[in-house]
Formats: C-alpha cells, sequence, structure tokens
C-alpha cells in the first residue's frame, strides 16, 4: 500500500487450506535435489543452446537437438554416443527442426522439420540478421505450419515423409514396440479460411489452441485424432508397456496446463496433476511407478522438475532446486540416469544435463507425499467427433469440461479458509515480497490469471488475455566511463584538474545527460521561498546565473529554529533545487554537504529514482575536496560562509561568483525500464445490456519485496522478505472472493446484472499507482461506461469492529448504500470524506469517477517482514468481503448512474519522498477524523512521544509552530523534523492545549 506520507507513512493455487482460520498451516521444508540426482553434469557444451534429449533403447545413444551450425540458426537434431562422446547431425541442415525419437527395435529416428518449406534458407538468412542486430525475441513455441514428421536412419540417410497434412505436426514419439506413433496436430485448424472470425483471432496470438493429439503406424499410415478439447493438447509419449500415452493439455488461453493419461483410442483420461501453472513435457519412470514433468509452478521463468504418481493421487514432489529453467527430463531406458534441459550454465543458455537417478528416493518421496486435494483417478470423458464447426462460444465460460478436470476448486461462497488459501500463497516467501516487475508479481499474476479462469470471468487484458501489460522506471544506473568533472583554475597558468567519479562526485539520478562548461556561482543553499520579508528566502537573489554553472549546500539552515528548519526543509528537495537553478538559466548544478552538516563532504548516494524525467540540467554531487578547489581562489571558506547561513545572518553575502575558475562536467545516468503488468478479469452483465456500464472492482497485488527505501523494517530485520500479507494480499484475497461469489451469482440470477463488474488487480501501486494509472490511461473499457471504483487494500487487520470507508464524498450515493448494507454487517464504520487518498483511488478519481476505499488500518508490522499470514483476521475479511458485496449487489441493477462530486483538494500531495528516519514512537487514530489536528491511537512506551508526556487519544494540532490539519501534514512535519533536536507540539488533550517537547530518536 502506497502510503508513504500518508498513512504513517500465476499461479499456485493452495492445495491444503487451513484448518485454523488465523494460522498458516506448517509443511516440512523441502530436501534438496542432491536426494534425487547425484553426479549432475554439462553434457552439451557446443552451440548456443540444445535440449530435448532422448535415449536410444540401449541407452547409449542420446538424440536431441542443438542450435550449433552456423549457417542455421535454427535447431537441427543430433544424435551423440555416449560411450565415445561422437556427434552428428541427422537433420537436413536446412529449415527448422524439433522433437526427435529413437525408434525401438531398428535403426530408426524421427523428427519434425520444415525443410520442404521453399522459404526455408531465407527464413535461416532473416534470422541470422535479426540476431547480428542485438535484437533478442521473447520466447514462444513456433507453430510452424510447414513442420511434418519424418524418419530416418541413424545416419541421416533414407530420409522418409510420414506426414504431408497442412498445418503443423510434431512432437512425435515410437510406442515401446516401435509400431506406433503419437504426435501433435495442429491440421483440423486449416485452411485458416474456414475458422470463424473468432477462432481466426485465436490463431493469431495463440495457435496452441488447436493442438490435437492423433496416432498413426510407424510408416505414416492410418492417422487417428485422440483427442477433441479446447485448449492444446501436446507432447504425447507412451507408457513403458505401450498400454497409455501421458501429455499436456492447455487451458483454452494457453496460461494453464496439466499433465493427463489416457489409454491409447482415447478413452480413460486421467488427470494426474493440478499446479494452476504450466506443467509440461512428461515423462514415465521406466518402472511405469510414477512421472516427472517440468512445472513453471515456482515462477513464470522458474521451471523446476517434479515428480508424479501415475495416477495423480498424490502431491506432486519437487527434485530441482534452481533458479534457472529445469525442463524437458528423460530417464534412461534402465532408469538409473536423468536427461534434462537446465539453464544452470556460466552464461545461461540451455544446455543438456545428466545425472545419476535415486529410484528408490523417488519411490519413498511419493509414498510420503499427502494425498493430493481433489484428486480424481476415475475416469474423465473427454468429448468425442472433429473440430467443432461453430466455435464462436465464449471460450472463457468454457471450463475442462463442466468439472470433469478433477480440479480443485474454492468455493464459491466467501469463506475463511478460501481467503486464508489465498494470502498464503500470495504473500509466502515464494514470491519475495512481490517487487514490481519481479518474479513474484509474474508468480502472482499467472496466480490470479489463473482463478479468473477458473470462475469463469472474461480476459480483458491485451490480446484476448487476462495481463495488461505496462511499461515503467525500475530505477537509474549511471555509466562510469561517461562521468568527467574537470576544474580549470587560472593563476600563472591555466591548471586542469581531472576527478574520479564514485570518489570525488557522482552524478544524481534525475540528471539531464551531456556535458557543459562554465564559470561557477555560489548560491548558498539554493532554496527560493516566496512570501514577506521574514519568511521570504531566495539564495538567487542579486546574483545572475544565466549559462553559469551553480554550487550550492545540500539540505536547509542548520542552526535555525524548529519551526523555520520545518518550513525551509518543506522546499528543500534536490529535484526542486535543480528545476529553480534552470529555471534561473544555469547550465549545470553542483552540490555538497557542507563541512557544517552531518555526513560532511560525503557523496550523497547514488539512489534508484523511479521518475521518468530529468532535472533538464547536470546535477552532480561532489566532495568536500572538490568544493575546497572550486574555492581556492575566491578568498573565502566554505566552512564559514555555511556557518553564517545556517543562522541566517543578514551581513552574510551567501551567493556569490568563484573567479578564476571553470568547470567541465559531463553526466551519463540510465533509466533502466522494466515493465509488468495489471490482470483483468470481466463479468458481463446481462446479455440483454449490449453496451451497458460497468463497475471496477481493485486492489493491488504487489508489494516492496526486501524492503528498500520505503521498509519500516527494524534494524535486526533489514534486507528480510516483506511479505506483505496485509498490504495487500488481504485486499487482492477479497477481489477474488468476491469476482467468486458474484460469478455464482450472476448463473443463478443474471436478471440483475445489468450492469457489468471489472475486476482488476494492479501492480505498481508501491511505486505509485502505476499500473491503475496506466489503466485510466490505456482503459480496455471505455471509462464513460464506469460509474465507480471499489478498492481494497489493507482489509486485514479488522480491530475493535472497525471498518474505514474512504473517498465517501466522492458520490452522494456512497453514504446512502453503506448505511443501508451496514445494517447487516453490523461494522463500527468510519467513513472518511477525502476521496484524495495515496492507493490506487488516485487513478480514477481525477478521470470524474466516483470512487470508495476499504481500510483496516495502520499496524505495527505494516512494510515490515512481519506483515505475515498469520497476523490477519480471516473471519474480519469474510464480513468485509459480504458486506462490499451487499454495496455491489445494489449497484448493479439500477438505472440510474451515481453522481459524481468533484471536491478541491485539502493540499498538493507531495511529489518528492521523504526520508523517514526519525521515530516519535506513535500511531495515529486512522479511524478518527477530526476537525483539526490528528489524533493519536497509540504512544509506545518509553518511546519519543511517551517520555515528553504524550498519551492515547492526545490530537496533535501543532508541530513548531505548522498547524496540523491532516494525516500529510503530519508525517511530512514529523519526518522532515529529523531526529536529535527538540521540537515544541502541541496536542488538545479533553478540549485543553497542551505544549510538549519532544525528542524523536532516530528509527532502528
Amino acid at each position: 500500500m502506497q502510503k508513504i506520507v500518508a498513512v504513517f507513512m500465476v499461479f499456485v493455487l493452495i492445495l491444503a487450506i487451513c484448518p485454523d482460520k488465523k494460522a498458516v498451516c506448517a509443511h516440512e521444508p523441502e530436501k534438496g535435489e542432491d536426494q534425487f540426482l547425484t553426479n549432475i553434469r554439462q553434457l552439451t557444451l557446443q552451440g548456443k543452446s540444445a535440449g530435448e534429449g532422448y535415449f536410444s533403447q540401449d541407452g547409449k545413444f542420446l538424440i536431441f537437438q542443438s542450435e550449433r551450425d552456423p549457417e542455421n540458426p535454427f535447431y537441427q537434431i543430433y544424435m551423440m554416443n555416449l560411450e565415445t562422446g561422437d556427434t552428428h547431425r541427422i537433420s537436413p541442415g536446412t529449415g527448422k527442426t524439433t522433437c526427435s525419437f529413437f525408434r525401438p527395435n531398428t535403426d530408426e529416428v524421427l523428427f519434425a522439420s520444415t525443410h520442404l518449406d521453399p522459404e526455408a534458407r531465407a527464413k535461416q538468412q532473416a534470422e541470422i540478421e535479426f540476431r547480428s542486430s542485438g535484437e533478442k525475441r521473447r520466447f514462444t513455441w513456433d507453430y510452424d505450419s510447414h513442420y511434418d514428421i519424418f524418419s530416418a536412419n541413424r545416419d541421416g540417410s533414407a530420409l522418409r515423409r510420414l506426414t504431408n497434412a497442412v498445418g503443423y505436426d510434431a512432437e512425435g514419439a515410437y510406442s515401446p514396440d516401435g509400431n506406433k506413433i503419437v504426435f501433435c496436430s495442429l491440421r483440423d485448424a486449416y485452411p485458416i479460411e474456414k475458422l470463424t472470425p473468432e477462432d481466426r483471432k485465436r490463431m493469431e496470438t495463440n495457435p496452441g489452441y488447436f493442438g490435437e493429439i492423433y496416432i498413426m503406424n510407424a510408416d505414416g499410415s492410418d492417422q487417428k485424432r485422440l483427442t477433441t478439447w479446447d485448449g492444446y493438447d501436446g507432447g504425447p509419449f507412451f507408457s513403458p508397456d505401450g498400454e497409455r500415452i501421458i501429455w499436456r493439455h492447455f487451458n483454452e488461453n494457453g496460461m494453464l496446463a496439466d499433465i493427463y493419461t489416457m489409454k491409447v483410442d482415447g478413452t480413460d483420461v486421467c488427470r494426474l496433476t493440478d499446479f494452476k501453472s504450466m506443467s509440461w513435457a512428461p515423462y514415465y519412470h521406466p518402472s511405469g511407478e510414477y512421472v516427472i514433468f517440468h512445472s513453471n509452478k515456482l515462477g513464470f521463468t522458474n521451471c523446476e522438475l517434479f515428480l508424479v504418481d501415475t495416477r495423480g493421487e498424490k502431491e506432486p514432489v519437487r527434485v530441482t532446486f534452481t533458479d534457472r529453467f529445469d525442463g524437458l527430463p528423460v530417464f534412461s531406458p534402465d532408469g538409473k540416469q536423468l536427461a534434462w534441459t537446465s539453464g544452470r550454465t556460466s552464461n545461461g543458455d540451455s544446455q543438456l544435463f545428466l545425472a545419476a537417478w535415486n529410484h528408490e528416493a523417488a519411490r519413498e518421496a511419493l509414498k510420503l507425499s499427502p494425498s493430493r486435494s481433489g484428486a480424481q483417478a476415475t475416469e474423465l470423458h473427454a468429448p468425442s467427433g472433429a473440430l467443432k464447426e461453430d466455435t464462436a462460444t465464449d471460450t472463457n465460460q468454457k471450463q475442462y469440461d463442466e468439472g470433469k478436470s478433477g480440479a480443485y476448486r474454492f468455493s464459491p461462497d466467501i469463506t475463511s479458509a478460501d481467503l486464508c488459501a489465498q494470502v498464503k500463497y500470495l504473500a509466502s516467501d515464494e514470491l519475495e515480497g512481490r517487487m514490481t516487475g519481479s518474479r513474484g508479481t509474474q508468480m502472482a499474476a499467472q496466480y490470479i490469471a489463473g482463478y479468473f479462469h477458473e470462475i469463469g470471468l472474461k480476459p480483458l487484458g491485451n490480446k484476448g488475455r487476462y495481463f495488461q501489460e505496462f511499461p515503467f522506471i525500475s530505477g537509474s544506473k549511471f555509466v562510469p566511463s561517461q562521468n568527467h568533472l574537470q576544474i580549470m583554475r587560472e593563476g600563472k597558468g591555466t591548471e586542469t584538474v581531472s576527478f574520479e567519479v564514485e570518489r570525488d562526485f557522482l552524478p544524481l539520478t534525475f540528471t539531464a545527460n551531456g556535458g557543459v562548461e562554465g564559470q561557477v556561482v555560489f548560491a548558498g543553499y539554493g532554496l527560493s521561498i516566496p512570501g514577506d520579508n521574514g519568511n521570504r528566502y531566495d539564495s538567487y537573489a542579486g546574483i545572475d546565473v544565466k549559462d553559469k554553472i551553480v554550487l550550492i549546500l545540500h539540505h536547509v539552515p542548520e542552526k535555525v529554529d524548529m519551526k523555520r528548519h520545518l518550513e525551509l526543509s518543506r522546499h528543500s528537495g534536490l529535484r526542486h533545487k535543480a528545476v529553480l537553478a534552470r529555471e534561473r538559466g544555469a547550465r549545470a548544478l553542483l552540490v555538497v554537504i557542507g563541512p557544517g552538516s552531518s555526513d560532511a563532504g560525503k557523496l550523497i548516494p547514488f539512489s534508484r529514482d523511479k521518475a521518468s524525467a530529468d532535472s533538464g540540467i547536470s546535477v552532480v554531487s561532489i566532495s568536500g575536496a572538490v568544493a575546497e578547489a572550486l574555492f581556492a581562489n575566491s578568498g573565502r571558506n566554505l566552512g564559514t560562509v555555511q556557518a553564517a547561513l545556517d543562522t541566517e545572518n543578514p551581513q552574510t553575502q551567501g551567493s556569490f561568483l568563484l573567479p578564476k575558475v571553470t568547470v567541465k562536467v559531463s553526466t551519463a545516468v540510465e533509466q533502466i525500464k522494466e515493465a509488468d503488468c495489471n490482470v483483468l478479469g470481466f463479468l458481463p452483465p446481462d446479455e440483454k445490456s449490449e453496451g451497458a456500464e460497468c463497475i471496477i472492482v481493485g486492489a493491488h497485488y504487489d508489494h516492496i519485496g526486501r524492503g528498500g527505501v520505503d521498509s519500516l523494517a527494524h534494524k535486526e530485520e533489514e534486507g528480510q522478505i516483506h511479505n506483505g500479507a496485509d498490504d495487500n494480499a488481504s485486499g487482492v484475497a477479497v477481489v477474488l472472493e468476491l469476482a467468486s461469489s458474484l460469478a455464482e451469482e450472476r448463473k443463478n440470477n443474471p436478471q440483475i446484472f445489468k450492469r457489468g463488474i471489472v475486476f482488476a488487480l494492479w501492480s505498481g501501486e508501491e511505486l505509485g499507482c502505476l499500473g491503475s494509472s496506466y489503466f485510466a490511461s490505456h482503459p480496455t473499457v471505455p471509462l464513460k461506461n464506469v460509474i465507480a471504483y471499489m478498492n481494497f487494500d489493507m482489509v486485514g487487520r479488522l480491530r475493535g469492529n472497525n471498518l474505514i470507508v474512504e473517498g465517501v464524498s466522492s458520490s452522494n450515493i456512497w453514504s446512502r448504500l453503506i448505511e443501508k448494507s451496514n445494517v447487516k454487517a453490523g461494522f463500527q464504520v468510519k467513513l472518511l470524506q477525502d476521496p484524495y487518498q495515496p492507493t490506487d483511488v488516485s487513478s480514477f478519481y481525477p478521470k470524474g469517477i466516483p470512487v470508495i476505499h476499504f481500510f483496516t488500518g495502520v499496524h505495527e508490522d505494516y512494510n515490515r517482514p512481519t506483515d505475515d499470514p498469520i497476523t490477519l483476521n480471516y473471519d474480519g475479511m469474510v464480513r468485509i468481503a459480504g458486506f462490499s458485496r451487499s454495496i455491489l449487489i445494489d449497484l448493479l441493477p439500477q438505472t440510474e448512474r451515481p453522481d459524481y462530486k468533484r471536491i478541491t483538494p485539502l493540499e498538493e500531495h507531495k511529489t518528492e519522498k521523504v526520508s523517514r528516519k526519525a521515530s516519535w514512537g506513535t500511531i495515529p487514530d486512522f479511524t478518527s477524523e477530526t476537525k483539526e489536528g490528528v489524533k493519536i491511537d497509540t504512544v509506545k512506551k518509553d518511546g519519543p512521544a511517551d517520555k515528553a508526556g504524550m498519551k492515547n487519544g492526545d490530537i496533535v494540532v501543532e508541530i513548531a509552530g505548522n498547524k496540523i490539519t491532516n494525516l500529510y501534514d503530519y508525517n511530512y512535519l514529523m519526518d522532515t523534523a529529523g531526529f536529535g533536536k527538540p521540537i515544541e507540539i502541541i496536542v488538545l488533550r479533553n478540549g485543553k492545549r497542551e505544549t510538549l517537547t519532544i525528542v524523536p530518536v532516530a528509527r532502528k
């Protein structure tokens, strides 16, 4: 939750629900991969990459695909002798190849190839040119329609085409007796012209949707289709006894895949996994007792190997434990070795790895594994018949065939068990604090999208998916070789002194890039504050800095009284100082921490500034030694000048030209650009309500990773994962439960859905509401149709039956609806009027949309690693979800649009963060909305406020002479006041004003 100033400031479905609603279920820690794998070694070393290795029947050879031909950038098929290490190419060498396999009891192999494509060589050349440009493509499986299956001898001779249908034919494997081939084909999607417009669009974005499993004789005859499900079916293999086929089945939008088996005639379908992720590449152990496969359960790009029993009755067991790709596993015929494709190489490229396999350890691990929730080993009847001619039906309302998938599903009711499971996953260490753009947010996004799909919401993101990607600036870095600083001093001659970046100077993150040269003007603290003669402060009075380089002191005058200190501190941000210099014509700004300040002479650290715009001029932090060099010919001493400025001595000349010195400075800072996504699902209105209005129900799913600048971690907690259970896994879980409950309601009572509902989970809130702001600027539904936005942020700590509802003044409708719904809910509701809240409502209220925000208050664990699932009140979350559901149910059938009330903000929100270094030992009462000041809920024993005499219930109305009207004032002044210096504050206690003196301490 982005409460930095204002308030004290995917895919793994949880399979075991906590029996204790207020506790997180414990589980035994997983052992490492050495329990299964020993003598792990990289098998292939040549070329850019290699993978998909399969053993010959005698275990002496391995056939695989590799990019190692300089004239062909695509995969070709090679065979390795495991006894001698000799390797040779089998495939023709032209076009693309994939998915090879040995034919048992023969000298033959098979593979898929596009070498008959007339454009094969041209495509090779185009790919070579693309790669030489340095560009990279995002990985997607290539369903080239020219792929056909071929057989050949092991030396590449006797090449024979086995399939010739238009469309992708690949992923073939022989039966144990060598008489049959099972494979994947997209042939039934061709000719594309016969497809419906909807399916043509799907073919462009998700061609794998049309993949089906086929079987044929080894000579290519008698080709028969075995599967008819919507969604990709591929990667098939026979069981060791040849009685069954195992394969991967993707859901309709291509975001979930699980492992299935069936008899060779397509009957007796059995689902083995329910991982809510992409489970891929299943392969039987020769014993027939279990299957190995890979899955991205632990992160979109972090595939790991898992085991599962052949009936899918046990929870899968994790095999590998690396943070890079491990996939495409196969056993040797004797079951004693495992070959797989892995990115655990020195450069991260995928290559084949080989290890000894511990069969007994695998059996024991599966024996000890708990039974799978919702496991279903009985027959699952897949639909029969050819590909449906009419496929225009909305695919997002089709599930795996009405409950036949065997998937565990949350209850459509709102329950504390469901909420506990959702929070437990989202706030687990596996997601590493869900920092925007991280693996953790990718996992959370996949999880949310999988949930939306399971309950039947329509995708409302980009390209028919649930994801709306947005770009953001994750930070900045400077380029050492392009940052230079030189001083040219005049004397008997011209002396040039060069300085070293990082030792003598550093660019600031918001510097403009480039080089400038000019004379130097010292401009004191670089401040310019309007006001009367007593309050006005202008470092630039009487000095011309046009085309000059300005040198200023960091911070504000050190020895003014606290009221003046706070007054000046409001205008002391470095970015603001840079703008002041730029507006006065300066070419660059040099900043030094003066000799009279703490950290005197040190460089200002290079921070990870996330703003997208620079300040318009070069801005550099310099050391005390550089400042002394600049002052050398001036006849002045920087320490003496600062001492006079610190007391605002009117006799002091605080700004002047530094004579006989010129500075040449070059700066180069690069923004680090990344992307993340919002997850958007749509529950449409009744079919008769075409073009209807909609309501957006949202929460942010990102958090702050391991803390960083926004962390309130205690000293011993720094660097730990901030799981963000309350902030904001709690809000996400409530939105998911609302989505499930209302999707069920729509099935039963569609007539009340005169309006649709967009369920939106945002990322980037902690960095400034990036995701919701992007949606507001790039909406996937017309904003003119959005009649309200409801937000949930930190709703997991219901205490004393107090529920805070913010933004009520944005529409006259809210008070009425809240009152009505609360008759049953029975909360002590605290209505806060201000719609300018520092969370995702801020993206919608300025767009003319009424907003409302649910909140249960800040607590001791806010933005700390201790914000864990065990701390939440799940029964309270059930009540909050039910309360908000009632409000939504009232909004859905209404014909009258809620009015929008435009409120003038009380003050401008601060654009620069203030480092929160001070602690007062207080927690404001966020359920209170006083006419003046901020009410203090808790005064910590022996803290600075307690020692000053502050009491629970006091209302702080002044800090150092500055009037306090709201939380923005309170927190900003508290932070800018710093620590170690006495501050006079005034509180209201029992209606009387009391004056206290507090000495803040450094935050631990």
